[in-house]
């Protein structure tokens, strides 16, 4: 009997101290993520050179978001690897990561050529979006680099799919912004 008694108290100790922490609620990561795609846009906006037009800048990140969510958002609903904290089943790769780095590659490949700094300061944000997402328990290691991966990735995919199909002239690509849409028009040449 004492010999069962302890193999349950054993049980009972290891399971509590495995036990996944509680959900922290939103976090700064949440806004964080998009500061530096937003850094992207205020810089342009601001009258800083960047490598493209406005419509090619806008057509290359809006490309880069769009694949990076949407191959995040494909993986984490295929794979359905239990996140740390046990909240649900959508940990692999994380998106919050790939958004932040999806940004933090447009922001470096635009300005680059004015200063690295630029660069080096959107990676910054993204790599500390990904550190509090695993403080935070909500991923692992794993998790946000690939994360980062899909971001750099689809970041460069749009940049090379954009030179390809668009070339940089102004004449085939029209951009318009409303309040309610952002819409894209696009004249390829015979």
């Amino acid at each position: 009997m004492q010999r069962i008694l302890t193999i349950i108290a054993c049980i009972v100790v290891s399971t509590s101290s495995f036990a996944q922490k509680e959900y922290k609620g939103d976090g700064p990561d949440d806004y964080l993520r998009l500061i530096p795609l937003g850094a992207t846009v205020a810089l342009k906006a601001c009258g800083v050179q960047s490598r493209d037009d406005w419509q090619h800048l806008l057509l290359n990140a809006g490309v880069s978001t769009l694949v990076s969510a949407a191959t995040t958002y494909t993986l984490k609903n295929t794979i359905h690897d239990t996140r740390p904290d046990g909240t649900d089943r959508h940990a692999f790769p994380s998106g919050h990561a790939a958004i932040a780095f999806s940004g933090a590659h447009v922001l470096y490949k635009e300005y680059k050529d004015v200063s690295s700094w630029i660069g080096i300061g959107g990676y910054a944000v993204a790599t500390a979006v990904s550190l509090d997402r695993i403080r935070r328990n909500r991923h692992r290691w794993d998790d946000v680099a690939a994360g980062a991966a899909i971001g750099i990735l689809s970041t460069e995919f749009s940049y090379w799919l954009g030179s390809k199909l668009w070339p940089n002239n102004k004449e085939n690509l029209q951009v318009s912004l409303t309040p309610s849409s952002l819409q894209f028009s696009f004249i390829q040449p015979l």
